[in-house]
C-alpha cells in the first residue's frame, strides 16, 4: 500500500463519519417538527419554513465534509 492509498481510505472513512452528524441532525429535526405540528397544527406553515431553512444549513455541513475529504 502506498501513502496515497492509505490517505484515500482515511478520507473515505472521514467522509462517512462526517455524514453521520448531518444525518442524525436531520432525523431529529424532522421528528421534532412533526411532533410540534401535531401539538399545534395552526403553526405548521411556519414550522415547515423553519425546517427547510435548517435543512439547507445542515446539508451544507454535509457537503463541506464531503469536499474536505477530497481537499485534504
Amino acid at each position: 500500500m502506498t501513502i496515497v492509498e492509505i490517505t484515500g481510505n482515511l478520507a473515505t472513512i472521514g467522509y462517512g463519519l462526517a455524514a453521520l452528524g448531518p444525518g442524525i441532525g436531520l432525523g431529529i429535526m424532522v421528528a421534532k417538527t412533526q411532533e410540534a405540528t401535531a401539538r399545534q397544527p395552526e403553526v405548521a406553515g411556519l414550522l415547515r419554513t423553519n425546517m427547510f431553512i435548517a435543512l439547507a444549513a445542515i446539508e451544507a455541513l454535509g457537503l463541506i465534509g464531503f469536499a474536505a475529504g477530497f481537499v485534504f
